[in-house]
């Protein structure tokens, strides 16, 4: 199943699915969470959260990578109370370190993160994204290899990937290296050299090639538009997963 949303901040500025601004002058933030959470589950919405941008647990300042887990943190405790799964965030720079060092420094971190979302029994999956950048710590290898050794999740942007790639990708060789079951994230992309420039509106002929490749290898994921008009993009993109899935019903095997 391939369920489409669009990306929507909130006044937390940690929200992403459908979620309705949280109105602190008539409600508190935990009563409007818990009235979004029953929201979404009973119109059948998944919810998750982008923690804040500025996150570097890679950071060669010891004081920066004790505030990147601190945002991620106060990012897991609001996914929590509002019953959202995914908690997605950009883990971090290679700046003038190895690829090895980096790691090192992001599983740290993270593992430690893991062990303060068990012991406040919050139900939530860290799920950090692979990025647009080649000078970013976030490739498909290195987020896989994290999952494997950390037990956290994965965010797979796939226009970062388009970005990463030059626009050389292969959609069908990537997935069948993903698991079954994951967050993402997709819209147009622009692009350069260095990679990510900027998210663009999602077109039909840009989404199909990656909702064919989706419907072929069946793949279980929410994916979330992060387009410039989320909404109309989010919709499209459903419509094109809803007429594909159609055709390849109707297609002899």
């Amino acid at each position: 199943m391939i369920c489409c949303f669009p990306k929507q901040q909130s006044t937390l500025n940690t929200a992403m699915g459908i979620l309705q601004p949280v109105k602190h002058n008539i409600l508190g933030i935990e009563n409007r969470l818990t009235l979004d959470a029953i929201c979404a589950k009973e119109k059948g919405i998944i919810l998750s959260v982008h923690a804040p941008y500025y996150i570097n647990l890679a950071s060669d300042e010891k004081e920066k990578i004790v505030a990147s887990k601190q945002r991620i943190l106060d990012s897991c405790e609001r996914a929590n109370a509002f019953g959202a799964r995914s908690v997605v965030f950009h883990a971090g720079f290679y700046q003038k370190k190895t690829a090895e060092q980096t790691y090192s420094l992001i599983k740290k971190a993270i593992l430690e993160v893991l062990k303060k979302i068990s012991k406040n029994k919050w139900k939530v999956q860290l799920s950090p994204e692979v990025t647009g950048k080649p000078s970013q710590f976030g490739s498909v290898e290195e987020l896989l290899k994290l999952m494997k050794e950390t037990g956290c999740g994965i965010c797979v942007d796939f226009a970062h990937l388009y970005a990463r790639y030059q626009g050389d990708i292969d959609y069908v060789k990537i997935l069948k290296k993903l698991p079954k079951t994951f967050h993402a994230h997709f819209s147009g992309i622009e692009y350069g050299p260095k990679g990510e420039r900027k998210h663009l509106k999602t077109t039909k002929k840009f989404f199909e090639p990656l909702a064919e490749a989706l419907l072929k290898t069946r793949h279980d994921i929410t994916l979330i538009c992060e387009s410039p008009q989320p909404y109309k993009d989010a919709a499209m993109m459903k419509r094109v997963v809803t007429a594909l899935n159609a055709v390849k019903k109707k297609t002899p095997s």
